[in-house]
């Protein structure tokens, strides 16, 4: 049997025997010739076959012709199959300029006629059938940008010496909090929680002589929110380093990574984004603007917005605000908002000693924020201090502060959505589009 050939290495070939496989996007049956598109993981092609009926005055036609005929007209939407045959190529042909002439098809395995979701349907229905949803082209490069997204990442990380981590998600207490945690039974009449975020195993790393650190696995959050930018489960993308002097420097990192994270998906697929989501990838020059948390508020203010939370955080609506002023200003698509409040922060982001507002910022990208970083507070009697004020109990902490008893180092990290930023980048209105299979309050399945 022939090597399969995916569809994009199809024009390179010359003419010629040929074997593909596939699914079944459309069919033309027409009287005296029959085409069907056939796509696969890379692209799609033209499938032709001079079609053979059955001989209006009863004369014999060639059998293996009719059954071939015959076969084409009966297949589906959806049908997986493999078919070898001689490819030509012909600039008249609009899919690619090559065509395949059918010698012979098997079906791998047959699709229902009738297709539950079409172009026009709903984001929920499409979420009900996933599948078939991810058989687009346009959705199937989400996923290949996404996987240049990330290896992008990697290897800014693994060129400087980081380490890649795995930490569990498992946990016998809270990584941050109490609120918006999942419970797990488990062993013993035991409880365990599904990890909200990895920060504690992280800021382990730094204890245990790591020095840089790694991470884009899942996290969990009991969070029944029903925005576009919210996720029961999602995939955290998560940094730790040591021997800093300020949350500056995490900034620095992160500001690097997204500039050669977005470099590599601009060079692979800037144009297939621009043809298929209409939209130029713009790689974002350094250093990205920032601006501290109290001017932020001032800039809202300024256009009018009264911004409803009381805790003086952004809501999302001050964070559009806060983007259109530095894309005006700056001309700049992500902006640094720093200097927050400790009242609005976690007990572990460590406090300017003169303003007593916390070493930490947030990255706002195209008017959504996609991560908190910080410096880490290092020092474990200020570290308790701290939790207590936020009425913590230390019992509770006790592996957690334990990290701090026997020397840490200075360090800092972030954490960032990897769908929001897919979300962002691709200009997409909700995660939903850019999640493999999506999980929210009321979506288990499929």
């Amino acid at each position: 049997m022939s090597e399969r050939v995916l569809v994009s290495q199809l024009q390179s070939r010359e003419d010629g025997p040929v074997r593909v496989s596939g699914w079944v996007e459309t069919v033309r049956d027409q009287k005296r010739v029959q085409f069907v598109i056939l796509r696969d993981e890379t692209g799609a092609v033209q499938l032709v076959n001079p079609a053979t009926r059955p001989a209006e005055d009863g004369s014999e036609q060639d059998a293996a012709a009719l059954a071939l005929t015959a076969l084409i007209s009966e297949l589906s939407t959806g049908t997986f199959l493999t078919v070898t045959g001689d490819l030509t190529h012909d600039e008249r042909v609009k899919l690619g300029g090559v065509e395949i002439k059918i010698g012979a098809l098997e079906v791998a395995a047959s699709a229902l006629p009738e297709t539950p979701i079409a172009a026009d349907s709903g984001l929920d229905k499409r979420m009900d059938w996933r599948f078939i949803d991810l058989r687009q082209r346009r959705n199937n490069l989400i996923f290949r940008v996404q996987t240049t997204l990330e290896h992008a990442m990697r290897t800014y990380w693994i060129e400087r010496d980081y380490i890649e981590i795995h930490t569990p998600k498992l946990m016998a207490s809270p990584s941050e909090s109490r609120a918006e945690l999942f419970e797990v039974p488990y062993f013993e009449d035991k409880t365990a929680y599904l990890s909200q975020s990895p920060q504690h195993f992280k800021q382990m790393a730094q204890a245990a002589g790591f020095g840089k650190v790694f991470e884009i696995a899942d996290a969990f959050r009991a969070d029944p929110s029903f925005t576009s930018r919210h996720a029961t489960e999602f995939t955290s993308v998560d940094a730790e380093i040591s021997w800093i002097d300020s949350h500056e420097d995490v900034a620095r990192m992160q500001e690097e990574l997204l500039a050669a994270a977005f470099a590599a998906v601009k060079e692979k697929h800037g144009a297939e984004i621009e043809e298929l989501f209409g939209l130029e990838v713009v790689v974002p020059t350094l250093p990205f603007p920032r601006i501290p948390l109290a001017a932020a508020r001032e800039i809202v203010a300024a256009t009018g917005y009264v911004n409803p939370r009381t805790d003086g955080d952004l809501d999302p609506e001050s964070e559009r605000r806060v983007c259109a002023h530095a894309q005006e200003t700056f001309g700049h698509q992500f902006v640094f908002v720093t200097d927050y409040d400790a009242g609005i922060r976690p007990f572990y982001h460590m406090r300017d000693p003169e303003t007593g507002l916390t070493k930490s910022y947030d990255l706002l990208f195209q008017g959504v924020e996609i991560t908190t970083g910080a410096q880490r507070e290092h020092r474990i009697e200020v570290l308790e201090a701290q939790a207590l004020e936020k009425g913590l109990e230390l019992e509770g902490l006790a592996h957690y502060l334990d990290f701090f008893r026997y020397g840490t180092p200075p360090h800092g990290g972030f954490g960032m959505g990897l769908a929001r930023v897919l979300m962002l980048l691709l200009g997409q209105d909700s995660i939903r589009e850019v999640t493999y299979l999506f999980r929210g309050p009321t979506r288990l399945a499929p």
